[in-house]
C-alpha cells in the first residue's frame, strides 16, 4: 500500500493470474484529475533554473510532492512545465483521498 502523500494512494488494486496460477498484483491506470478544477492555493511564475521539487518543498513543505503541481497543470512531462521562463503554473491545495 502505498503512503498517504502518494500519487498513488487511491488508485485501485487488481490482480492478474498467469497461465501457471502465479498471481501478479498492480495499480489500476490513474487517470490526471482536471487541474482547473481543484482548488488553488497558489500561482508561480517560473524563473529560470527553477526545479519543481524545489517549488514544493517551499509551498506545499514537502519536495516529493512535485507531481501535485504537475496534476495542477495538466502536465504529463513536468519539465515541460518548467521550459517558459515567465509563464505561470497553478499550485492546488493538496487533495487527499481514502484508498479503493
Amino acid at each position: 500500500m502505498p503512503e498517504p502523500s502518494s500519487r498513488y494512494y487511491s488508485t485501485e488494486t487488481a490482480e492478474y493470474i498467469t497461465p501457471d496460477g502465479r498471481k501478479i498484483s498492480y495499480y489500476r491506470r490513474r487517470f490526471l484529475p482536471q487541474g482547473r478544477l481543484q482548488p488553488l492555493l497558489a500561482t508561480v511564475k517560473i524563473r529560470e533554473g527553477d526545479r519543481l521539487d524545489v517549488l514544493a518543498a517551499k509551498i506545499l513543505g514537502d519536495p516529493e510532492q512535485f507531481w501535485r503541481i504537475c496534476d495542477a497543470n495538466d502536465a504529463m512531462n513536468p519539465f515541460q512545465l518548467l521550459s517558459e521562463p515567465g509563464k505561470k503554473i497553478r499550485v492546488c491545495q493538496p487533495q487527499f483521498e481514502e484508498p479503493r
